[in-house]
């Protein structure tokens, strides 16, 4: 009798626990590196790469048609992704950190991470970090570097073989798998928790040539390869949602990939699959990572009650002289690129997938930015956010559910530039506080007025600035936006 009691006990458990399993849904966030709305041949036909797919997520679900990263370039959206907060409240208010730049999230700070370990996850961080990390030092009487840190011209006293801290394990990941920076940023290596898991060994010359085709020289793991970064942070997250398969509890991934941030390096299979050239190639590859992940999700069967999001961190780095090679636009009609206020710099891609939830095909043009993704899985996970977490988010599940809403969820929406040139979304209209992109692509100069107000619902390319023309919905503009910045939140 004492037997049957204790196996009725632990059946009744393990049945609850795979309840909740099948109740909260696996979350899976694949975000790539440069690569622009026009990328996508589900968002726009005369796409010369082609994205199966991407294209197979968008027609099983849901397309954000509207959907923005919080900034133009790589580390304050990642920033953003994981904390729900505008980087510009952090210590970094312009540009990127590098690999050895010391680790941006606060200590202290909740991240999407830590929220759905509290609702019972397994989370994994497996990609591209650039978030920062604190390495160790040979001799603490010394500094990390000798010269800059964008290239340093010494880095012995940078103590590899010590613990690598300030990372995704310190920020509510139960295992990790990252590079440190972008693909084209020293060290080359991997970090899997906190260690890496082979020695430096060597360094690279670096290359600059031909177009896309760049990296720094720097510091080189044994073993580590260039071109081989996407297809091992690809199996990696293969082979962790194999894992997860045997596991009771749900699971969140955060795969951010390396891809296709310079340098363009498409392996030999992918290469002239496309019509735009190397960058062409390689967007192709990010796509056939991303069916890499939905045959691992259809294998385990665990793809029903999944929810895929698929977004960029920015808009390509596709300029002029590209357009001129090739009949691509990477950054669809918009005006700009990377490190740009314009649109074509922060106006991404973002699709979704989640069948036991999303009807097939839906498009909405409700705006969202990345940090809305901590709201999102708060409210997926029954969790409240905490008041000094999640500042700037807010839950998209009710668009993701396809509720009927009178009203806009976000009231005001904030994009900051490659230089910190602030610019505010609010319905129709896009205020920028300044000239010019604020980034690479044009600096403006006297002669253009003060700021720029467009009507993005009539003038998606940004061509027709009524700054001047419309005084009143400018100083209204003006008004939200210093309220946002000042009061450090803009979620009430």
């Amino acid at each position: 009798m004492k037997y049957s009691i204790i196996t009725l006990i632990i059946f009744v458990s393990l049945a609850a626990c795979n309840n909740q399993k099948n109740e909260l849904p696996n979350i899976i966030f694949i975000m790539a590196d440069d690569m622009g709305y026009g990328d996508l041949t589900c968002l726009n036909k005369e796409s010369k790469v082609p994205t199966p797919n991407m294209d197979r997520i968008a027609d099983e679900g849901m397309i954000f048609a509207d959907a923005h990263s919080p900034s133009a370039v790589c580390t304050p959206t990642r920033y953003g992704v994981l904390t729900g907060r505008y980087c510009f409240r952090s210590r970094l208010k312009s540009g990127v950190l590098v690999g050895h730049s010391p680790s941006l999230i606060e200590p202290d700070r909740m991240t999407v991470a830590g929220l759905l370990k509290n609702a019972g996850y397994n989370t994994a961080c497996i990609g591209k970090w650039h978030l920062g990390l604190d390495w160790g030092k040979i001799n603490d009487s010394l500094p990390l570097l000798e010269g800059g840190v964008w290239a340093p011209t010494s880095t012995d006293n940078v103590d590899y073989e010590n613990l690598v801290h300030g990372g995704p394990s310190d920020h509510g990941f139960d295992f990790s798998f990252i590079i440190p920076a972008s693909l084209d940023m020293t060290p080359y290596c991997y970090i899997s928790n906190r260690r890496l898991i082979a020695p430096i060994t060597s360094t690279t010359a670096g290359k600059n040539d031909p177009r896309g085709v760049f990296w720094r020289p720097g510091d080189l793991q044994e073993g580590f390869t260039i071109e081989g970064v996407l297809p091992r942070i690809t199996a990696e997250a293969v082979r962790y949602i194999h894992r997860m398969d045997n596991r009771v509890e749900p699971f969140f991934l955060y795969f951010p990939l390396s891809a296709p941030h310079t340098p363009w390096v498409p392996l030999e299979d992918a290469v002239g699959k496309s019509e735009a050239g190397l960058y062409g190639d390689f967007v192709y590859q990010v796509d056939q990572s991303i069916g890499l992940v939905l045959d691992a999700l259809d294998q385990t069967k665990q793809a029903k009650n999944t929810l895929i999001i698929v977004t960029s961190d920015n808009g390509a780095h596709w300029t002029p002289s590209d357009k001129s090679l090739f009949p691509h636009l990477a950054n669809a009609p918009f005006s700009g690129m990377k490190s740009d206020v314009w649109e074509g710099g922060h106006h991404v891609p973002y699709i979704l997938r989640w069948p036991q939830k999303v009807k097939k095909g839906q498009v909405t043009n409700e705006i969202t930015t990345h940090t809305d993704l901590f709201a999102t899985v708060a409210s997926i996970s029954g969790q409240s956010l905490p008041d000094n977490a999640a500042e700037d988010s807010y839950s998209m599940l009710p668009v993701i559910l396809g509720e009927k809403l009178e009203n806009p969820i976000r009231p005001g929406t904030i994009h900051h530039s490659i230089s910190g040139m602030f610019s505010l979304r609010k319905g129709d209209w896009k205020y920028i506080d300044g000239r010019g992109s604020g980034g690479w692509t044009s600096k403006g100069n006297d002669s253009e007025p003060e700021g720029q107000l467009y009507n993005v619902s009539e003038d998606i390319t940004e061509s027709n600035n009524l700054f001047l023309e419309e005084p009143e919905i400018v100083k209204e503009m003006q008004k939200l936006l210093h309220q946002y910045i000042s009061s450090g939140k803009s979620r009430y």
